[in-house]
């Protein structure tokens, strides 16, 4: 009886893992929702593509540009090719099709062959979070 039991576990754990995880596509819906985790929660992208305010980002005009406020200290000055203004980002980056601006995300490299100037990180994100991100960032309403 022992060994009958321990046979119908053993096959059972076969058939658990044979069978093939059930991928769920997400809708556009969470495909925002992740988008929005990832740019708010996690990239922190309003810290400069958001005009500042003495207590923080200037939400009513989330990810529409600004100049950044950081300076260099006198030993970097002129050793780092630092970028003056973040663009506007809000509705999707001027000049990018979706799919080159998921590229940006995943490799770091421009639709020209450049690569993001300081204090733009040279994100390496996957597919997948890339994606979510320019979902959201296209239903983010653009500066008239």
């Amino acid at each position: 009886m022992t060994r009958l039991w321990g046979a119908v576990v053993v096959a059972a754990a076969l058939a658990a893992c044979a069978q093939p995880a059930v991928q769920h596509e997400p809708t556009q819906a969470e495909l925002v929702a992740r988008g929005q985790y990832l740019v708010t929660g996690i990239g922190g992208c309003n810290d400069c593509h958001t005009p500042m305010t003495p207590q923080g980002p200037d939400m009513a005009h989330s990810l529409q540009g600004s100049t950044l406020a950081i300076r260099l200290t006198p030993q970097f000055e002129g050793h780092i090719p630092w970028a003056e203004a973040a663009p506007q980002i809000a509705g999707g980056p001027a000049g990018y099709s979706d799919e080159q601006f998921a590229h940006l995300l995943m490799t770091g490299e421009k639709p020209d062959g450049s690569h993001l100037r300081p204090p733009m990180p040279q994100f390496r994100m996957n597919a997948d979070d890339a994606h979510a991100i320019v979902a959201y960032i296209k239903t983010v309403p653009r500066a008239e």
